[in-house]
């Protein structure tokens, strides 16, 4: 990775700019980073190049430019056609490049395109994230990292520009094996929350006040505080959308079947998450999860009492 050509800078592309990707790289800017971006939609492109950014016509030519590839698109299928469809990235990467997947992905595909990667004298490491849209527009997200230790040391000052906690977890895929764990319990604890607030909520007591107790003792977490709030709010504007949270779930759900790991605590949070997408409202945040289970209390959405307010004024734009 050549950082003279540009002083202390390495040049970064990015590929994938929407709710996470556009703020992720903005910050890229901001740190200095000459920064080139493509994406499949115009607008976000153009607004980077107002930012300061230069545009590449494909990922093929992006790659040809630039010593760091980051790839922020929202599905395995989608990262491999960025490296390997028509104009692909790995045609254009120069020896010695590293590209950064920094989606949630199958882990099983990580070794088979760090290969492919590898065979171009360039390195892959994945590093998905965890912070939603908050933490990638303040740079303060968790990412975990896999890949080869000079790999991922040469990238660490691309990353820590995105990120506050940088944690490598260990070789090629363990990032989105740490990924994956990370959904596990985010995805539980939220579907937790919903069931708890619900079962308050029909039981005639304020969800709000049990939230506040809760906050107080073994049961806080930054999902009760975050996601409990959206939930008594009914505040459903991404954030993690539930589409995604879905198609995560099914990566868990396939490495832990792969694996032969019993995860029957989680099971259930996977066929709820479906559901949410199932009815249409996949692109709502994640503390949707509420209203399947506040619906099933037959709380009522009009009334402006505290235990019935939870299923109330759903936000249906996506962010």
């Amino acid at each position: 990775m050549d950082q003279n050509r540009q002083g202390a800078h390495p040049t970064v592309g990015f590929v994938g700019l929407g709710v996470m990707g556009r703020p992720m790289a903005l910050n890229l800017l901001r740190a200095g980073f000459p920064l080139l971006v493509c994406s499949r939609s115009p607008a976000p492109v153009e607004a980077l190049v107002r930012a300061g950014a230069m545009a590449a016509a494909s990922p093929e030519a992006l790659a040809a430019a630039t010593d760091v590839l980051i790839v922020m698109v929202p599905t395995t299928e989608d990262f491999e056609a960025v490296l390997t469809g028509e104009l692909g990235a790995l045609s254009g990467l120069r020896a010695g490049a590293i590209v950064i997947d920094m989606g949630t992905h199958d882990p099983a595909a990580m070794t088979r395109l760090a290969a492919r990667v590898r065979k171009q004298g360039a390195w892959l490491i994945d590093a998905p994230v965890s912070g939603g849209e908050v933490g990638a527009q303040e740079a303060t997200l968790s990412i975990m990292v896999g890949g080869a230790r000079r790999a991922v040391a040469a990238a660490l000052p691309v990353l820590r520009a995105m990120g506050r906690n940088v944690v490598h977890i260990g070789g090629v895929g363990s990032g989105q094996i740490a990924k994956a764990c990370n959904q596990l319990v985010v995805g539980s604890t939220i579907e937790a929350v919903a069931e708890a607030l619900a079962l308050a909520a029909a039981a005639g007591v304020d969800p709000g006040r049990v939230r506040d107790a809760m906050l107080g003792g073994l049961a806080a977490s930054s999902v009760l505080e975050l996601h409990g709030q959206r939930m008594l709010d009914g505040n459903f504007v991404p954030g993690g959308r539930v589409e995604l949270h879905s198609k995560d779930a099914r990566i868990v759900l396939e490495t832990a079947r792969r694996l032969r790991v019993p995860i029957p605590g989680f099971a259930p949070v996977a066929v709820q998450l479906r559901s949410l997408v199932a009815r249409g409202d996949g692109k709502l945040d994640h503390s949707a999860l509420i209203t399947l289970v506040a619906g099933a209390h037959g709380l009522d959405p009009g009334s402006d009492r505290p235990a019935e307010r939870l299923h109330r004024d759903r936000v249906t734009r996506s962010g």
